[in-house]
């Protein structure tokens, strides 16, 4: 389902009802959709966990529907205890869990038909029926840095600003923009508003824009509470009998990308990295992605004729600190031994040198 976490079914999901999963973080790292890199980063998946399952319950608070049932408690794992009888509240939790307890829906094949015919979104449909999980990802931003993939695609007069040209900085919001893309496609693309709402089927283009909107408030009034920016996010969605709830995982340093002092402070820091330090392979991606449009596959890797290279001792530790230390001020709790966020944002800062 992810390069980065693994799924494990409790109890599947079928036509009639919702079935129950975990979600696993490990301190693997995907950046430009390669999928796993050569090496992990330490404590990375715990703190991926532990702030989403915070930002689960948050909106919980806010009446917000999701499919979140708790986290593992790993100390009450390595005591015997059986794992279902394990999963707990966040704060009811004895260490940084890397486990997730979720409500499964079905995620049914997407077949490809190649090159000109594209996916087969009616299969999909056909076999998901009133339970699947959306096969779209709904993409709020709050800001437009200098390189967003939006200043390619839409004008400042089509957002209300007062400019007719990007400058060369970030640009920030007033009214958040949602966008939808594709989640199974082997390359993500951006969607019109109707092609949209004939890839989610029975579920509301609409009401799928509104919950991400009601998302993006919460994240973004706790970040703002707790000295971050919020600049943008995604949510995934499940829909079942009529509703929609939020899926995957919400708030992360992964899905979101937050700022702190005006450093990022989010997998953003990686993909930058790769593209100073690793510019050939990352040329390479874009190549590879560009080309497979003409090919009858859809798998783009196979056309990469480059390998990313290893993410050095100091910069690993300077990222491993920054997730640490970042999930530790988000939510206000010490879960990992690691720096305060002002040093930890001063050491990621020094990588730009």
């Amino acid at each position: 389902m992810t390069s980065v976490k693994e799924f494990r079914v409790v109890e599947p999901a079928t036509a009639e009802a919702l079935g129950s999963g975990r979600f696993a973080f490990t301190d693997a790292y995907s950046v430009f959709d390669w999928g796993r890199m050569p090496d992990a980063i330490p404590h990375k998946g715990a703190s991926l966990c532990t702030m989403g399952a915070f930002n689960f319950e948050r909106l919980a608070d806010a009446g917000i529907p999701t499919h979140y049932r708790g986290v593992v408690d790993p100390v009450a794992v390595d005591s015997g205890a059986d794992p279902e009888a394990a999963v707990v509240p966040l704060a009811e939790a004895g260490a940084p869990p890397t486990e997730m307890a979720i409500e499964l829906t079905r995620v049914p094949d997407l077949p490809y038909e190649g090159p000109d015919a594209g996916y087969d979104y009616d299969a999909f449909h056909a076999a998901g029926g009133a339970n699947y999980l959306v096969p779209l990802e709904v993409v709020f931003r709050n800001t437009v840095p200098v390189g967003s993939s939006l200043r390619s695609r839409r004008d400042p007069a089509d957002l209300d600003l007062d400019f007719e040209e990007w400058p060369d900085e970030s640009v920030g919001l007033s009214d958040p923009v949602v966008e939808f893309s594709t989640k199974y496609e082997e390359q993500d693309r951006y969607l019109s508003r109707a092609e949209a709402d004939r890839i989610a089927g029975r579920a509301d283009v609409d009401a799928l824009a509104a919950l991400a909107r009601d998302v993006n408030r919460v994240v973004t009034d706790h970040a703002e509470a707790a000295g971050f920016v919020h600049e943008d996010g995604k949510i995934e969605c499940l829909y079942v009998d009529g509703e929609l709830r939020v899926a995957d995982v919400v708030g992360t340093f992964d899905e979101n990308r937050f700022s702190y002092g005006g450093q990022q402070v989010s997998k953003e820091v990686v993909r930058q990295w790769y593209k100073r330090a690793d510019p050939e392979w990352v040329e390479a991606v874009g190549e590879a992605k560009a080309a497979v449009g003409d090919r009858d596959i859809a798998d783009w890797r196979e056309l990469c004729e480059e390998e990313p290279i290893d993410l050095p001792r100091e910069v690993l530790e300077a990222v491993s600190a920054m997730y640490a230390a970042g999930a530790n001020a988000y939510t206000g709790t010490d879960w990992f031994d690691a720096p305060p966020v002002d040093e930890a944002v001063s050491a990621v800062r020094s990588l730009d040198g």
